[in-house]
């Protein structure tokens, strides 16, 4: 049963009740109606990525729904993350690119036009 939150009007005392989903949510005591109080909750429908963990990266896009193409998008959402903590520069890119120079005896990734 979920828990709901009651606050007593003249004293300001906040009481939790236990009311089935179905039931009316209201409480009162002596001629008294209590005011409901509303929080936040807590669950996370979306957690937040670190954008330098590759992990997190692999779980987050194992079950995603779409296309390749909006991994991608994702992935470069997450690059635009790492260049705005970074003063503009994408230490993951720019490490990416500095193997694929290597791989190829010094030649230089090409960006699409």
């Amino acid at each position: 049963m979920p828990e709901y939150l009651y606050e007593n009007p003249d004293t300001g005392e906040i009481i939790s009740v236990m009311q089935g989903i179905d039931e009316e949510h209201s409480y009162s005591e002596e001629d008294k109606v209590f005011n409901r109080v509303f929080t936040v909750p807590n669950a996370s429908i979306d957690s937040d990525v670190d954008p330098f963990s590759a992990q997190q990266f692999t779980e987050k896009t194992k079950n995603m729904k779409g296309s390749m193409g909006d991994i991608w998008d994702y992935s470069a959402e997450l690059s635009d993350r790492r260049k705005k903590d970074n003063n503009g520069v994408d230490p993951i890119r720019k490490k990416a690119e500095k193997e694929y120079s290597k791989k190829r005896r010094g030649m230089k990734y090409k960006e699409k036009q």
